[in-house]
């Protein structure tokens, strides 16, 4: 599929989610019944029967840098099994353990780390997990949001995923949170899924990702495509970049993410170094309609959006910038004082 035809499927997709339509179908009715029997098989090759183990991540990071002026910088994980981390056996392995020490060490100042990620998750379950962040005594500096695989296995009519994430951001954003949306992964990459089940996953991957941008920029968000991270570096290192269960990430694949992911929290933040704002030609980075914008960002991983404009000649324009990823030290947290 074409980043122009992507682009208007992900416009469709994203009115629907925005104006309360009924499901647009990802992968098309015919193949409805080729797909399930294909996801059933492919749902008994992953996990090798394994139950979820998702170490505890949350808790300080970047102690040394505790200045008395200084209260911690507040980050929250939302979404599914690859924001909490499902698949590594180390905290300090997984995602929001590498961002918050990342971050940490960028900031020169503590970053507390809090996750409400559940496995198995799926974009309805943010309105639960938003209301636990917002009844804590604290709104978090900055939410980061992974979620989307689930909704494509279990057939969630992708206009629905997107009006949910598009609420969970508009939710967190007015309460003065910044938010940074990890789009949906190319399931199109696990190992035991087989054609032609790989093409659609890949294709309804790809579509749900661009719909999931439009959603999360136009409600203040900023997103970075997770695809291609499942894509051709995993394809190319199954190995090394998948988990034992052959679905999640290893912790390499982990921290392939997080490198990706880094660069934009810090920017929200106010945090990346302001020559690097600035839209470089070279690196193909530009203002574009925001539709046009999401289908480039579907297709190569780490591709970050936000809005620019509200308004031109084809609606609201957005920036699209592919920034330089930063490896993130592997640190173990430590308990986090209560807040008072």
């Amino acid at each position: 599929m074409t980043s122009m035809s992507r682009a208007r499927v992900a416009r469709r997709i994203a009115a629907g989610a925005a104006y309360g339509g009924g499901g647009i179908g990802l992968a098309g009715a015919a193949a409805v019944g080729l797909v399930l029997a294909e996801v059933q098989l492919a749902r008994r090759r992953v996990g090798n029967g394994t139950s979820p183990h998702v170490p505890n991540a949350d808790g300080l990071y970047g102690r040394t840098y505790t200045v008395s002026t200084d209260a911690p910088l507040l980050l929250t994980m939302l979404g599914d099994s690859t924001a909490a981390g499902q698949g590594v056996h180390r905290a300090g392995q997984t995602p929001g353990a590498l961002l918050a020490s990342g971050l940490a060490a960028l900031a020169e100042r503590p970053v507390e780390l809090r996750t409400v990620a559940t496995p198995g998750a799926r974009s309805d379950d943010l309105d639960r997990q938003v209301a636990l962040v917002l009844a804590g005594p604290d709104v978090p500096d900055i939410c980061v949001i992974m979620v989307g695989a689930n909704d494509v296995t279990h057939r969630m009519p992708p206009t629905r995923s997107v009006r949910h994430l598009s609420s969970a951001v508009r939710r967190l954003r007015t309460a003065g949170a910044e938010v940074v949306v990890g789009t949906c992964p190319d399931l199109g990459t696990i190992e035991p899924v087989q054609q032609p089940l790989r093409w659609l996953a890949r294709r309804a991957s790809r579509q749900l990702a661009a719909a999931q941008t439009i959603g999360a920029v136009e409600q203040g968000g900023r997103t970075v495509s997770l695809g291609d991270l499942l894509g051709p570096e995993f394809a190319a290192n199954p190995r090394e970049l998948f988990g034992p269960d052959n679905y999640h990430p290893s912790a390499e694949g982990y921290a392939t993410a997080a490198m990706a992911v880094l660069p934009t929290v810090c920017a929200s933040l106010g945090l990346w170094p302001a020559e690097e704002e600035r839209p470089d030609a070279s690196r193909r980075e530009g203002f574009l309609p925001v539709a046009r914008a999401a289908a480039e960002a579907a297709s190569e991983a780490g591709t970050e959006v936000t809005a620019a404009m509200p308004s031109g000649p084809r609606g609201p324009w957005a920036l699209l910038k592919r920034r330089r990823r930063r490896r993130v030290p592997e640190q173990e947290p430590t308990p986090a004082t209560p807040s008072s």
